[in-house]
């Protein structure tokens, strides 16, 4: 099972310019909205013609610019969910779920197909109702009910859970890992949310204003997202200017201080990345005097602000995330980070 895209695309200012190659399992595209990411989806699945490159699926081609292919959306065998889920308004869950099978001759089969699929999204007592009358979650599973029930080798979903109020959303984001799970095919999901992005993606993808920056396993990109703004749209809080200073050695202008890493650094290094929870009181490591500027308390976490002593009066404070239990009396006087925690950022 594979995925292969790897295209270009003009809008006015807009350049998408993205190539990637899954290889099974659930892959995630992570970036701000305007980036690419619905534009990239909506090439995969015919609904926009790339300029240039080639879209490969299980061996298939999907589109090549150079060959002239470029089959229409019903040939693709490509089950995309849109972000407002586009359910039938005129039509019941039923009837919905039915257009997924337009191309099942057989009524025996058509009607065994629909039983089933009603019994895996868990929709039974719901076939007669219209999309007005279910709620967001009951929405969704109807409108993957439709894809599924097509069998289709890619199934795309656009921001799933964008829609639905927070409890909702979090119950569904397990419903829906399931589901990847049993579905056992390549998926793409769409998503601004890094934790969605972390919990349910095996490789991710981070798209920027078209450009496609790292495509890499989820827990490698978050420990070492390669370059700055990478590193930003992964949620790190503290990235700054920074240069070699030697073999496993850094300097921070902008901090006053040095870091010492546990990776050799590379002659391009631009910036480090350092994680709000990495910080802490009882690590030795690159370990300096510190003052406190701010506070802001969260239902289980503490967000610190900091200063290093001899730090530029221009540059921003350092954000330092402690969780309630671990917060214990009078905030100490020094804050050290392990080596493997600096994140090294190239351009």
């Amino acid at each position: 099972m594979s995925l292969i895209v790897d295209i270009k695309k003009r809008l006015g200012d807009f350049h998408l310019d993205v190539s990637l190659e899954t290889d099974g399992g659930v892959s995630g595209l992570l970036g701000a909205s305007g980036g690419g990411k619905s534009m990239t989806l909506m090439c995969v699945a015919g609904i926009v013609k790339p300029d240039r490159g080639k879209i490969i699926l299980n061996g298939t081609t999907l589109f090549d610019s150079e060959c002239r292919i470029n089959l229409p959306p019903q040939k693709r065998r490509v089950g995309y969910l849109f972000q407002n889920y586009a359910l039938f308004p005129n039509m019941n869950v039923r009837q919905n779920i039915l257009c997924g099978l337009h191309n099942e001759k057989n009524k025996a089969k058509k009607e065994d197909s629909l039983r089933e699929i009603i019994e895996l999204m868990q929709l039974n007592g719901l076939e007669r109702r219209s999309p007005s009358q279910l709620s967001g979650g009951q929405q969704q599973r109807v409108a993957l009910a439709r894809i599924l029930v097509g069998n289709p080798d890619l199934l795309m979903l656009d921001e799933p859970f964008s829609a639905l109020d927070s409890h909702l959303r979090g119950q569904l984001r397990i419903e829906t890992q399931r589901l990847l799970k049993r579905f056992g095919k390549d998926a793409l999901l769409i998503t601004h949310d890094r934790n969605e992005a972390y919990q349910l993606c095996n490789k991710i993808g981070l798209i920027d204003a078209g450009k496609l920056l790292v495509y890499k396993d989820a827990k490698q990109l978050f420990a070492d997202p390669e370059n700055r703004q990478a590193a930003i749209l992964t949620g790190c809080k503290n990235v700054i200017l920074a240069k070699k200073s030697g073999e496993y050695l850094v300097d921070v202008p902008a901090w006053g201080i040095q870091f010492t890493t546990s990776q050799p650094v590379r002659n391009d290094l631009c910036a480090i990345g350092v994680r709000a929870h990495y910080f802490d009181p009882e690590t030795i490591q690159n370990r300096f005097r510190v003052r406190f500027t701010d506070e802001i308390e969260s239902p289980f976490e503490y967000n610190v602000q900091f200063r290093y002593e001899n730090q530029l009066d221009a540059s921003q404070d350092i954000w330092w995330l402690i969780p309630k239990e671990k917060r214990t009396g009078q905030l100490p006087s020094e804050l050290g980070v392990t080596s493997n925690n600096i994140m090294l950022l190239y351009r």
